[in-house]
């Protein structure tokens, strides 16, 4: 990354963030370490935004009367396209590595690969499998309810990212995407971004009643949770994290409090 010219702004902070995390037509124009800091802070926002045009989506085909698992489809697929699949990619490039059972040089060599192995495809079957199963529950309860687990899901996937920025995570690489912003949110502001996530999605739960507040709420946490535990793994087997892990970090994440919104 370049040196700064200034201490950059809320605006720079939000163009990271969108122009790296989704393909909305924001144009980056900053790109160092400062910008990346803010911008990583405000990935939820992009992931709120993600997730709720998902849930818009999902929500307008079950009033037409498409049915839930048209309406789950929907909401499953608007993430996707959001970020090319960019995501979707990571999680399976992040399967084959950790499936591989090689040193971290040969695994982080398969995934820098263009095609994707037997546990990337599996990976990518069932978590796609599990997204429209508990959407189509959701959507099943009322469409409120399907859009509010796609918002959670959204903010929790990009909440997880944040925590893997923060300081003392290395990059796995000396470029791409992960060297890029590894270790640049202070762990104090990113666990602090992590408990105003879980508010927003107990405030989106909240459609149910208080309740479904607290529901949502601990759904995020475990989202989160499980970001946590994938990202502990990745470190050990890769010795950092690379854009690859980030997403998935995302998709693991956001399924996790999708898969929480579904018990109890």
């Amino acid at each position: 990354m370049s040196d700064s010219p200034g201490p950059p702004s809320a605006t720079d902070a939000l163009r990271f963030a969108f122009g790296t995390l989704t393909v909305l037509p924001v144009r980056v124009t900053r790109w160092d370490r400062e910008t990346a800091r803010g911008g990583m802070l405000c990935a939820p926002l992009a992931g709120l935004v993600v997730g709720l045009a998902a849930g818009a989506l999902g929500g307008a085909l079950l009033l037409l009367g498409g049915g839930p698992l048209l309406a789950a489809v929907a909401t499953a697929a608007v993430p996707a396209a959001l970020t090319r699949g960019l995501h979707l990619d990571g999680l399976a490039d992040t399967a084959d590595g950790l499936g591989s059972g090689r040193p971290a040089e040969d695994a982080l060599r398969i995934m820098k690969q263009s095609d994707i192995g037997p546990f990337g495809v599996i990976t990518l079957l069932f978590t796609l499998l599990a997204q429209v199963a508990v959407l189509a529950e959701l959507y099943a309860a009322g469409w409120a309810y399907g859009a509010a687990g796609a918002a959670v899901a959204g903010v929790t996937a990009r909440c997880a990212l944040t925590l893997a920025s923060r300081t003392g995570v290395p990059a796995a690489r000396p470029e791409g995407l992960g060297a890029a912003v590894a270790g640049t949110v202070p762990a104090r502001a990113a666990l602090g971004c992590a408990a105003l996530t879980a508010v927003l999605c107990a405030a989106a739960g909240a459609v149910s009643g208080p309740y479904g507040a607290l529901h949502a709420g601990l759904a995020a946490l475990l989202g989160l949770g499980t970001g946590e535990l994938l990202l502990r793994h990745c470190r050990r087997r890769f010795g950092g994290v690379t854009g690859d892990v980030f997403g998935a970090l995302a998709e693991s994440a956001g399924l996790a409090a999708l898969v929480a919104l579904a018990l109890g």
